[in-house]
């Protein structure tokens, strides 16, 4: 399972066109696959069939002689090379080279009925997901379409718009897609700061925080630069994608408490559930609220020749999407909460996602709480410049209700009474 994880992460760094919200979608589908798989070896848990429309998986098709872990390794395979789209030929090879060396070892003294058994049941299970995921139209659609031109922002005071065509919206109707614990409509959602451009109100004052700590952090190097590149995920074929930073954090956490496979496969089945429904109702706020970009305002009312810290990083600095709530840190809170609910919060614990690479500050942070590091996430977007702290305060909130829903789901099974 971790050696999949590793492959996802790979793939998700090359990825084009899928960062965040159908890299949010594909981790809830993979893990959602491989808990499927395994549902019959472990007793106590019911298959989502029982509670998600459309989804259909029969025990029936599974071989007594089929073994769990050749059976996940075929699954695996094939949801990621399903839902991992626009990877090089060359990184998404990975994915058929992992499948045969696990495999040569996983039958290792196994039978060729056995073989056979096991990798017809992962491969009918992978099936059954990709054709339940296919049943949404609407995610379908804007994943092959994400900044579709028949969409043209409205037009208002404040409101956030873009100036050529690589800013276009990205995924404005994204809010319509399948969610698996709680809606944009069960979610709640709190305004942001009124729009003005009086140096006196609140929202000039949160322009103006973003632009004096984008600028100190530029200026000293520091650990305020370090901070904002450390948790940016921001650049395709460089860094993974911001839900994609939470699968190397649970992959971490699984190392470190030395948990089982059926817990393990439990936990990313909820952080994906978590992730998924976290992009559905961010981007739903988005477009209610259309909050313009810090970098937009600042360049028209402070310093037209203003740059985000994300500029040395990436050819086109601002998000193409509106700013309130902030993705990043609905994805950071959406995750915490779900890892707080396995691990208590009080964890120390040190994010090694980046360890090794060079082009960007990636040297290893630490913390004394899981919250304690999903606020930094969050917040990290302010030294980046592209967030305003309206932003990331409400993407906090929002993220830990979406992870209160997806724990609370039970899917334990009922002895008779």
């Amino acid at each position: 399972m971790q050696q999949w994880s590793d492959v996802f992460l790979e793939l998700d760094r090359y990825a084009t066109g899928m960062c965040p919200n159908a890299t949010a979608r594909a981790i809830a589908y993979i893990n959602l696959a491989a808990y499927e798989v395994v549902i019959p070896f472990f007793y106590g848990y019911n298959s989502n069939s029982e509670r998600l429309s459309g989804l259909r998986i029969s025990e029936r098709e599974r071989s007594r002689d089929a073994k769990l872990l050749l059976a996940l390794n075929t699954s695996y395979a094939d949801v990621l090379d399903h839902f991992m789209i626009n990877v090089p030929s060359s990184v998404k090879s990975i994915i058929a080279t992992s499948e045969r060396n696990y495999a040569a070892n996983l039958s290792d003294n196994l039978s060729n009925s056995e073989i056979r058994s096991s990798e017809r049941w992962g491969a009918y299970v992978a099936s059954q997901i990709i054709a339940y995921s296919q049943t949404d139209a609407n995610a379908e659609e804007q994943i092959q379409s994400p900044q579709p031109f028949s969409y043209e922002p409205p037009t208002g005071e404040g409101y956030w718009t873009y100036s050529a065509d690589p800013e276009r919206a990205l995924f404005p109707y994204w809010s319509s897609v399948r969610t698996f614990a709680i809606s944009p409509q069960e979610t709640s959602s709190q305004p942001p700061i009124t729009y003005s451009e009086d140096p006196g109100s609140d929202f000039y004052s949160e322009m103006e925080e973003v632009y004096d700590i984008n600028n100190k952090a530029k200026l000293e190097q520091g650990d305020d630069l370090w901070v904002a590149e450390f948790w940016s995920d921001d650049v395709e074929g460089l860094m993974m994608s911001p839900p994609g930073r939470q699968v190397s954090i649970a992959k971490q956490l699984m190392n470190e408490f030395d948990m089982d496979l059926e817990q393990s496969l439990l936990m990313m089945l909820k952080l994906g559930y978590s992730l998924n429904d976290a992009a559905v109702s961010t981007w739903a706020d988005k477009y209610e609220y259309m909050v313009m970009r810090p970098s937009v305002f600042l360049k028209e009312f402070i310093d037209p020749d203003y740059q985000t810290n994300l500029y040395r990083l990436v050819y086109w600095p601002n998000p193409s999407f509106p700013g309130y709530p902030s993705g990043h840190s609905c994805f950071a809170s959406a995750a915490a909460g779900v890892f707080i609910d396995y691990f208590g919060d009080n964890v120390n614990f040190t994010d090694r996602s980046h360890e090794g690479r060079t082009e960007f500050r990636v040297t290893p942070r630490s913390f004394d709480s899981l919250s304690e590091m999903a606020e930094e996430n969050a917040f990290s977007r302010i030294p980046l410049g592209v967030h305003v702290r309206m932003d990331c305060s409400e993407g906090i909130r929002l993220g830990y209700e979406i992870s209160d829903a997806v724990n609370r789901l039970d899917l334990r099974r009922r002895g008779p009474a």
